[in-house]
């Protein structure tokens, strides 16, 4: 280095002068603009990203997936062994560790968490430590996980939200006579494991963070993360008011940008447009019960769902939509995700096929069905408005239903909807989450859309515990042959994480998996 930079910069730090890439800068609450609210903060009876993207904030995990979500990096244990027969694993304890309420983290409350985690009665992810037949402890710092089968994938479930620790006695303690009574007690103030505490909810608007004094992470500076003292979430539906309140600085951040803004963001004063690399996903789930209601449904026709498919022209919908950002999908999982297969699009647009199709199933002259859209969401209503037109080409008379989250999150849940749009990010650097919510149907019934195959649900079984990685390949591999040639979704594009930042947040990061780091986010000031 220059003699007269390194003077410079050594002045500059005397005097106080900001330089962000040589000090953190403690204090200051983030206030970040969201899509839509949480719904409900508990790790184990949730399956919504809006809840997963805040669980990972409150509460921390045994393991902790790396930045590039690939790899594995030390949580609240520090170290960890597979034994060599492959049916445990036995990890070791942070020392002094607390909950934010000051109680110490111990065993007892890893083993009466992961025992929830793998309880098949508890929540839809028990799939991902599924194989965990008992934990046990020993002395101040041990933890032995016991293995029914050998598990691929029990590391990486480890980093997971839904094997977060909980303090056992608090939640137990909790009102209610049942599991999910208690976790609706708890997560309405809960103690956390995490670098931040719910300080406040107020369901519908917004949701305010404070750190949590006493987490056990270390900053740059040596002293204890996070260096925020709290996190502001407002809930912003519309795209354009988000963004309006960024560029006035009532907001920090804003995440699901409009793929439309992306450029004109890039070049904005003030503001760091991000594209952070991602497994998401966009796609239509279809209903393909053979009724909805007391209504004959034509989605349930194997023919028809591949119509529609052909029907769509995801090129242009990519231009639109992404303006060139997204890519087309060669299987229903992205291609960042571990044993993916595929390297054409799938069902390349192609108008003539799509009409023979249509004719072949009996539906040549179409049928009128709905589409649920996220109301206020400028990329969903792109989507809709432009499936409309392509599906209208081949009979079929598109109506769209703008509605907010909750409402649609119920009907879908619920299996009365018809068709809605979505998005899917991995929580796990291993294909068997994705594999599980799409394609195996005890699960959720492949994505609450009512369809089964026996073959892609054994296949799915077997490669829970086939630890030879030719053979897993070979089953995955099956099981996206058969899911993408007549499985209930129209596969769209994936595309990375489009979030706008205030030039002055540093430190925040979304990785690959989703989840939203703040634990060392700053300000500068």
């Amino acid at each position: 280095m220059n003699m007269l930079v390194k003077a410079a910069l050594s002045a500059a730090l005397l005097v106080g002068t900001s330089y962000s890439a040589l000090a953190v800068e403690r204090g200051g609450t983030l206030k970040y603009g969201r899509y839509a609210d949480s719904l409900f903060l508990d790790p184990v009876l949730n399956d919504a990203n809006v809840d997963i993207w805040v669980l990972s904030n409150l509460y921390d995990t045994l393991i902790q997936p790396t930045d590039d979500g690939k790899g594995l990096k030390p949580g609240l244990a520090t170290e960890w062994k597979v034994a060599d027969d492959g049916l445990s694993v036995t990890l070791t304890l942070r020392d002094g560790i607390k909950f934010s309420d000051g109680s110490p983290i111990t065993p007892a409350d890893v083993q009466w968490s992961l025992k929830r985690a793998a309880d098949p009665k508890k929540g839809i992810w028990n799939f991902l430590v599924g194989s965990i037949q008992d934990v046990t402890t020993a002395g101040d710092h041990t933890v032995i996980i016991k293995l029914k089968n050998t598990d691929p994938a029990i590391l990486a479930a480890l980093t997971v939200f839904n094997t977060a620790i909980l303090p056992m006695k608090a939640f137990e303690a909790s009102q209610g006579t049942t599991d999910e009574e208690k976790a609706k007690s708890f997560s309405a103030h809960p103690i956390s494991s995490g670098p931040f505490v719910l300080q406040s909810w107020d369901h519908g608007q917004s949701m305010k963070l404070t750190r949590n004094e006493n987490y056990w992470a270390k900053g740059e500076d040596g002293k204890p993360l996070p260096y925020l003292d709290g996190i502001d979430f407002e809930v912003i539906p519309d795209d354009a008011t988000r963004i309006l309140k960024l560029q006035s600085g009532e907001i920090d951040g804003a995440e699901f940008i409009p793929y439309a803004r992306v450029d004109e963001l890039k070049q904005a004063d003030g503001i760091d447009m991000k594209l952070y690399p991602s497994t998401r996903v966009e796609y239509i789930t279809m209903n393909v019960r053979p009724k909805i209601g007391d209504k004959d449904n034509p989605l349930s026709n194997e023919k028809v769902r591949q119509a529609m498919n052909y029907a769509t022209n995801k090129e242009a919908i990519i231009q639109v939509v992404t303006h060139g950002v997204g890519s087309q999908m060669t299987s229903f999982m992205s291609s960042a995700t571990p044993l993916h297969k595929g390297d054409k699009p799938l069902y390349p647009y192609d108008l003539d096929k799509a009409k023979q199709l249509m004719k072949d199933a009996g539906f040549e002259s179409g049928f009128q069905t709905s589409l649920l859209v996220l109301a206020g969401n400028q990329d969903e209503i792109g989507i809709a408005t432009a499936l409309q037109q392509m599906w209208g080409q081949i009979g079929i008379k598109l109506d769209l239903q703008q509605v907010d989250n909750p409402s649609r999150t119920q009907q879908y849940r619920d299996g009365t909807f018809t068709m809605r749009e979505a998005a899917w990010t991995d929580d796990i650097a291993d294909p068997n989450e994705i594999a599980s919510y799409f394609v195996y149907s005890p699960t959720i019934g492949a994505l609450h859309s009512g369809w089964k195959s026996d073959e892609a649900d054994k296949l799915f079984e077997a490669s829970q515990k086939e630890t030879d990685v030719a053979k897993r390949t070979d089953q995955y591999a099956k099981m996206q042959d058969i899911y993408n040639s007549s499985g209930p979704i129209v596969p769209l594009y994936e595309t990375p994480y489009p979030v706008a930042l205030s030039k002055k947040v540093q430190g925040f990061v979304q990785i690959p998996l989703g989840n939203n780091i703040f634990g060392a986010a700053w300000l500068e000031k």
